[in-house]
């Protein structure tokens, strides 16, 4: 079998899946916008937009040309690769971007999966739980436009893939029929427990500290509860002397609206909060062996999300066997476990909740530990890779072969 994986972005939530099915003997081709982007297992080539959005455009339809913009330009490479005898079997894009918008066009043969994260609405949960009930027209209008490259793809696709029941839930119930949920896949092989663990990193050694709390984010924003989390550490620093806290992560804001330039959430805390700096360690962003040995190294890991697409770094951290203090939301929930609890949730819009439970799981090592072997159970048994991959490729064989 062929496939081509279509994604602005490399590996994405693509590269790991590709490898695999390379090893199965599949012919693997991956198109990105990635510059650099290389692999031994899989044939990379780049596309690019030729211009720039229009400037002046209606500000409804930007991010929609932006799309079209990426399509044909995925297009054109397609067509010269069409030239040189490529025909894929299947074509899986990232939608919302347009890669995949014109894959039926150049090779209508191909069964095109369309993998989707999220569906835009004007009473999303996500805007819900932030207050957004005072949004105007204009955003409402706005909000039905955005997804129109999504539809496009959901209209013209063969098969969707999308990771969570929450996620898909936020499709309209017409296109539901095509989503099938399955999620990326964990390496539990790589990210498990490493008992008495130590941290020591390049450039910070809390090998002689044995309360560590930890947090992971791409960036330090209200979408991943950083303003809460840094006002609770005041309680939580206060109640345990010994206590620190490492936090991982870019000072900007990846999800949400940004803030003035000059200003950040993480100087916002730096301003506002009455910690003891010496025992609060910002990284910035990590290579994936030193991330892997903050949440080895973790005590109690904070993950908190308003009502959104879920992290990889929550079921990582889950799968290392964290104990994990997270929100009270539906995208959490679904990983909360029936058998044995294998998180704390709380109402991350409240510091002292958050406090109180991180300080309750530092006191009692017992239940904390009972949660994150529950935790890395849950992962390894519903979403590690070695069960979902050779599911995703029978899923794949079935679907190419109708």
């Amino acid at each position: 079998m062929r496939i081509l994986f279509l994604h602005d972005n490399f590996p994405a939530q693509f590269g790991v899946f590709g490898q695999y099915l390379s090893s199965k003997g599949w012919e693997v081709w991956f198109g990105t916008q990635r510059d650099g982007a290389s692999s031994k297992e899989m044939k990379v080539f780049n596309y690019a937009p030729h211009r720039e959005v229009t400037e002046k455009v209606h500000p409804y339809v930007g991010g929609f040309e932006k799309a079209v913009l990426n399509g044909q330009a995925v297009a054109r490479m397609g067509l010269k690769l069409k030239e040189k005898g490529f025909y894929p079997d299947i074509v899986m894009a990232h939608s919302g971007w347009g890669p995949g918008l014109f894959v039926k066009d150049v090779w209508p043969k191909a069964k095109y999966v369309g993998y989707f994260e999220w569906y835009y609405s004007s009473d999303a949960p996500d805007l819900m739980f932030l207050g957004g009930g005072d949004r105007g027209m204009d955003d409402e209008l706005r909000t039905r436009i955005r997804n129109s490259a999504i539809q496009s793809d959901l209209v013209s696709c063969d098969f969707a893939l999308c990771p969570t029941q929450f996620q898909k839930a936020q499709f309209p119930e017409c296109f539901q029929h095509k989503i099938k949920v399955m999620h990326d896949g964990i390496d539990t092989d790589t990210y498990k427990p490493s008992p008495s663990a130590k941290l020591v990193l390049p450039d910070l050694d809390l090998s002689h500290v044995d309360e560590i709390i930890t947090y992971a984010t791409r960036g330090m924003e209200p979408y991943r509860g950083f303003p809460q989390f840094m006002k609770a550490l005041e309680n939580v620093l206060a109640a345990r002397p010994n206590a620190h806290v490492v936090i991982v992560g870019d000072d900007r804001v990846a999800y949400g609206k940004k803030l003035e330039k000059g200003d950040s959430y993480k100087a916002r805390a730096l301003k506002e909060c009455d910690l003891d700096w010496d025992r609060v360690h910002f990284t910035g962003l990590l290579p994936r062996p030193d991330y892997l040995k903050v949440l080895q190294a973790s005590s109690v890991h904070a993950y908190f999300t308003i009502p959104f697409v879920l992290s990889w770094s929550m079921m990582e951290s889950m799968s290392v066997g964290c104990t994990i203090v997270t929100s009270d939301v539906e995208p959490v929930s679904e990983m909360a476990g029936d058998k044995a609890p294998t998180l704390r949730q709380v109402d991350h819009r409240r510091p002292e909740e958050i406090a109180n439970a991180i300080i309750a799981l530092l006191e009692d090592r017992d239940a904390a530990q009972a949660l994150g072997a529950a935790a890395r159970q849950f992962i390894v048994d519903g979403y590690s890779k070695k069960e979902i991959f050779p599911q995703k490729e029978a899923w794949l064989m079935s679907g190419a072969l109708v």
